[in-house]
């Protein structure tokens, strides 16, 4: 019995001196964990102990370090969203010079609370509180760059950010011309190669190949830039212009599909390549979209009707607002297509509004003909004509057996006082409604037209042919074994006869020096 007892409180004394190593990170041991933990259980007696053991345990640790640990706190991290906040605040501090100015102005702004309104009962827009602060945005646009007109012309959504888009419209003495700087590029670029094969001594071949004339791009204030626009990630960060769109874009950004990311110096991997990058593609797809969805109720604008309109802007827009419209009735702009018009230029396969013949000569280059006679091309293209301002919406074309327009009313409900909504089935996302005297285009959206069965990229063209086949660059059969060998004996013979020639002129030399 006594050896047993013995044992056992070796065992025990084994047992405890285990429990009482201490940790090599926090220098404690678990013996005097374990006793600190049963006196606080012990003294706060907790219900469900075993379901707070864990907690206790961690707990009592922290205890330890109370008086060594210092009392200063993390510092707290900003979130996206504070720092948004913090930018959007800007928004609604009021300048202090305007604290007194309670006098009614023109503006260039729209009523955005209340096309806020008459989107939400079409069921489309950004709803009341980015409305809100779209609106304050656009005030502190307008408030940076007098312009003469400004409006939301829309959303366009991104794999990253999306953007706020903001239609502007300046007057013809504020706009500023930044296509110098480009045609001044062009023509370095065009001289550049020129004057470097003058200068060599052994200049290259000179390919023979002659790339298509470049289609112009639309001067600022006409066609496809008619318009200025700004874009903005969120209300209340910075705006950033867009530049002009050119025909090559425009023309590109139809047999492309391209995500926008949300950046705008996002370069845009295609086939075939776009001549820019995201900016670029953003400002092609708003052209395109605004030439096929910009529409209102048939009788709000009417054409000019000023002698020489048709020589002078027959191409541009000759329409004004009517100021005896009247407004048409809700049920007849939902019941009939041709109550409604396009009252934006329609864009041609060219890349631009108004068409432009490729085909003739420049000054300069008639200048070089050296007083030669020019004859006509027989094979001169044909002007590319496309329908004419304020065409009805029933002659737009169907989109793979789809009707190109859905019209419906805000409420079927209460249809006296609801609203027309006219939506747009080939680009996605665009919307127009009209009440009264009012009408109003936005368009919120992935920025893409519909695709129908299914997208197929366009496919590189064909491998070009071999080079022709000459005498000069064919390769000779080779030639046989008794061949090489008569053709060695040939030129040793030649050789031995020079070598005797050269030998009878070096006897005969010194017979004439004796």
């Amino acid at each position: 019995m006594d050896g047993t007892l013995q044992v056992s409180q070796q065992v025990a004394a084994s047992f405890k001196a285990f429990l009482m190593k201490s940790s090599s990170k926090s220098n404690l041991n678990l013996y005097d964990h374990l006793s600190r933990l049963m006196m606080r259980v012990i003294e706060e007696r907790p219900h469900d102990v075993v379901d707070v053991v864990e907690d206790l345990s961690h707990d009592v640790k922290l205890r330890l370090y109370e008086d060594t640990q210092s009392n200063l706190q993390d510092l707290q991290q900003t979130t996206m969203a504070e720092e948004l906040a913090e930018q959007q605040r800007v928004l609604y501090v009021r300048a202090e010079d305007a604290e007194h100015e309670y006098e009614l102005m023109e503006t260039a702004l729209p009523n955005v609370s209340e096309i806020a309104y008459f989107l939400e009962q079409a069921g489309v827009g950004l709803g009341r509180e980015e409305m809100q602060r779209v609106f304050l945005a656009l005030k502190q646009l307008v408030t940076a760059n007098p312009m003469q007109r400004c409006r939301l012309w829309g959303k366009i959504l991104g794999t990253e950010r999306s953007y706020i888009i903001a239609e502007a419209e300046f007057e013809a003495e504020e706009e500023d011309d930044d296509g110098d700087e480009d045609a001044a590029d062009d023509e370095s670029k065009e001289t550049d190669p020129k004057d470097k094969g003058e200068s060599e001594l052994d200049p290259l071949p000179q390919s023979t190949y002659k790339p298509p004339p470049v289609v112009p791009k639309e001067s600022k204030g006409t066609g496809a830039n008619k318009f200025v626009y700004y874009v903005c990630n969120e209300a209340g960060l910075p705006w950033t212009k867009l530049p002009s769109v050119t025909p090559a874009q425009i023309t590109i950004a139809r047999q492309i599909r391209k995500f926008f990311t949300g950046r705008l110096d996002n370069p845009i991997v295609s086939y075939p390549p776009f001549p820019g990058d995201e900016s670029n593609y953003l400002r092609a797809q708003i052209a395109r979209i605004s030439a096929g969805t910009q529409i209102s109720p048939q009788g709000f604008y009417q054409a000019i009707e000023e002698e020489g309109a048709e020589e002078e802007g027959g191409d541009e827009d000759g329409i004004e607002e009517n100021p005896e419209f009247e407004g048409v009735p809700v049920g007849e702009l939902v019941e009939s297509l041709s109550s409604w018009v396009h009252h934006t230029q329609h864009i041609l396969q060219q890349g631009r509004c108004t068409w432009v013949n490729l085909a003739v000569k420049n000054e300069d280059e008639s200048n070089e003909d050296d007083g030669d006679e020019i004859e006509e091309d027989p094979d001169e293209p044909e002007p590319e004509v496309g329908p004419p301002l304020l065409t009805p919406l029933s002659q737009d074309a169907e989109i793979f057996e789809t009707p190109p327009w859905s019209p419906s009313l805000s409420s079927s409900l209460t249809p006296q006082h609801a609203i027309a909504v006219m939506r747009s089935n080939c680009w996605p996302g665009a919307c127009a409604y009209a009440h009264g005297k009012k009408f109003e285009n936005i368009y919120v959206g992935w920025g893409l037209k519909y695709p129908g069965d299914g997208y197929s990229p366009l496919l590189p063209p064909p491998p070009q042919n071999e080079y022709p086949s000459a005498p000069e660059i064919t390769e000779d059969v080779d030639p046989t074994v008794e061949e090489e060998q008569a053709l060695q004996d040939a030129l040793d013979e030649k050789q031995a006869a020079e070598e005797a020639e050269e030998g009878d002129s070096d006897e005969e030399q010194d017979e004439e020096d004796d």
